[in-house]
């Protein structure tokens, strides 16, 4: 059932070899790797409104100088990650970049401050994505976490099939959100070349707070998210047709003049035309309104943002699985993140991270302004460790116009930690602590993971194991048995051929059980001792453990009784869950009950009923 269910649900499996490797050209990859940076402005817009509307018309004054600000950062951004693609024309992720030019310590910072950011832009390009459709249609405002559910239930599921993020699905709505959203803007600037500016002062609402340094500070801090997805080309360079660096930079640069388009043009045109949004509507959605009233070109800007953030959160999909599986290789997370599914994609990590993808929507009730604070740290943070070591790699290599390259890379890098700590300051409060924290937790957990596999690999190594010399002695074999039953034929069997030395143990749980029990043993075999082990308590796992240690110590020779353990195994999957599983608690206790440095072996014989 659960076979025919999964593959109903992601597909059957498919064999490795079909594992391809498709290269993009520029308009596809455009549509690839850009949906994040360019969904930015959907809630990054909305921040700075947010932000700012508090202090009034003085306060919404300030939208386009920050936003200019913004805009500014961001060509120094795509300037330093132009520099990455060409250092690591193989792919320059951040943790990459990170770990070989400043070490393992500032490697693991970059990665869990990638990890962060993918998971909570999965959860900020969803709830935004909502919000955008919830003001045109509010009636859905109170269904945002259901829908927001729903949109992320099918966006894993299309990534357990292994759907590539390259095709179709990606550029269809990526390239409709372009052209709807660059029409808007010239369509209003016409309209603002004709009717003239909107005085704020007419149509913001009165000032509940000063406009202050701190504020604007803040204000600047959370539009700043407008800028996360700008590393996305560096990473997936290889992804690009011959001549593969230079296809790459050329797209970086396009992606980045849209970036900035869409940016400053909307927050140009909210301001100048004197745009304020209603309490249950995005700021987007109040200029798209401003300029087509309720009419269908409206609607069709609601449906293209809803698209675009829904693929932005996809991309988090795409980044998130393949990081784990990189960590993974290199012994910092679970050797499982590395394993391909059935569908040849990375199951536990997309599985993963739609888990707490779904926690973090339920916990902040859909809410893209309460996201946001824990929002664009992991992003800076990881921006300033590659752009730092991207100087070091300069440093090292000395090739042509190295000291050029490290000077555009080192202003990355500053103006990148300059933003990371007005991020930290401004937002710490507001639930950035969150971030901060978890960021060390995840580097901790990653170092103790590593460690582990080091130990595991020391234990295991046959490096100076002496050969044995002392004779092995016959094998003693222990059966529970619960009954006298057909299961128990095969185990008794088997435990006989090969062992001479073979002892049935009857835990009773009711006074007088274990004499009838063991009638009925004698009667089948015989030639097999059984012994009745008394339990009190009305538990099976102690009493057998202790009369296994007991036995052990009795016979002193060197080794574990081995045990021979039969289990019935239902017809139907529903039928186990009318059994009490005892079997299987024996197996946990006897695999994770140390004796001496010694180790005992388990044989599971089952017995599979037909029914």
């Amino acid at each position: 059932m659960f076979s025919k269910l999964k593959d109903l649900l992601i597909g059957p499996a498919l064999p490795t070899q079909s594992i391809g490797h498709k290269q993009l050209n520029k308009i596809r990859a455009l549509a690839a790797f850009s949906p994040d940076a360019l969904a930015s402005i959907a809630y990054a817009n909305q921040e700075i409104y947010l932000g700012l509307v508090v202090a009034g018309s003085l306060g919404l004054s300030y939208a386009w100088p920050i936003g200019l600000g913004i805009t500014s950062l961001l060509v120094i951004v795509a300037l330093s990650y132009f520099q990455t693609i060409h250092g690591y024309p193989s792919g320059g992720g951040s943790y990459i970049v990170a770990r070989t030019n400043l070490g393992t310590l500032p490697g693991l910072l970059a990665a869990a401050a990638l990890l962060v950011d993918y998971l909570l832009n999965a959860a900020v390009s969803l709830t935004a994505g909502v919000a955008a459709l919830a003001s045109a249609f509010p009636e859905l405002w109170p269904h945002r976490v259901a829908i927001a559910l729903v949109l992320l239930l099918v966006i894993t599921l299309v990534n357990l099939r292994g759907l590539q993020e390259a095709g179709t699905f990606m550029a269809v709505p990526v390239y409709i959100f372009l052209g709807s959203y660059l029409s808007m803007l010239v369509y209003g600037l016409i309209r603002l070349a004709i009717e003239g500016p909107t005085p704020l002062a007419a149509v913001a609402p009165p000032p509940i707070q000063p406009l202050t340094l701190f504020l604007i500070l803040h204000t600047f801090s959370t539009g700043s998210t407008a800028l996360t997805g700008v590393e996305a080309i560096s990473n997936g360079v290889p992804a690009f047709q011959p001549p593969q660096a230079k296809n790459a930079g050329r797209t970086l640069m396009v992606m980045a003049v849209f970036m900035g388009l869409l940016f400053a043009g909307s927050i140009g045109l909210t301001q100048f035309l004197g745009v304020v949004a209603g309490p249950q509507e995005t700021i987007l959605s109040a200029l798209a309104r401003r300029l087509f009233d309720n009419g269908i070109l409206y609607y069709v800007i609601q449906f293209a943002t809803l698209g675009i953030l829904t693929v932005a959160a996809n991309t988090s999909f795409a980044g998130f699985p393949r990081l784990a599986a990189i960590l993974a290789r290199d012994g910092f997370l679970p050797r499982q993140f590395s394993s391909l599914g059935d569908r040849l994609a990375f199951t536990n990590g997309i599985l993963l991270l739609g888990f707490f993808t779904a926690v973090l929507i339920v916990l902040f009730g859909g809410d893209t302004h309460a996201l946001i604070p824990l929002f664009a740290i992991g992003a800076f943070l990881a921006f300033t460790l590659s752009q730092a070591g991207m100087v070091v790699h300069w440093w090292k290599e000395r090739g042509q116009h190295w000291g050029l390259k490290s000077f555009i890379n080192g202003i990355g890098a500053l103006a990148t930690l300059t933003t990371l700590v007005v991020v930290i300051i401004s937002k710490f409060m507001q639930g950035a602590w969150i971030t901060i924290l978890l960021i060390p937790l995840i580097v901790l957990g990653f170092r103790q993971i590593f460690a582990h596999y080091i130990r595991v690999r020391e234990e295991l190594s046959l490096k100076g194991l002496p050969p044995s010399l002392k004779p092995v002695e016959p094998t003693r074999v222990v059966i529970p048995i619960s009954g006298v039953h057909r299961g128990m034929v095969g185990a008794v069997n088997f435990a006989r051929s090969i062992s001479k030395n073979v002892t049935a143990v009857y835990v009773e749980l009711e006074p007088g059980s274990g004499e009838k029990a063991r009638l009925e043993w004698e009667a089948w075999w015989p030639d097999v001792p059984m012994v009745v082990v008394p339990s009190p308590y009305r538990s099976v796992v102690g009493p057998l453990l202790q009369f296994l240690d007991e036995t052990d110590a009795q016979h002193n020779d060197g080794q574990l009784a081995a045990v021979v353990l039969p289990e019935f195994i239902p017809g139907k999957w529903w039928q186990t869950l009318l059994h009490n599983q005892s079997a299987w608690l024996i197996k946990a206790a006897l695999l994770y009950h140390r004796n001496l440095g010694r180790e005992r072996v388990v044989i599971d014989v089952p017995f599979h009923l037909h029914l």
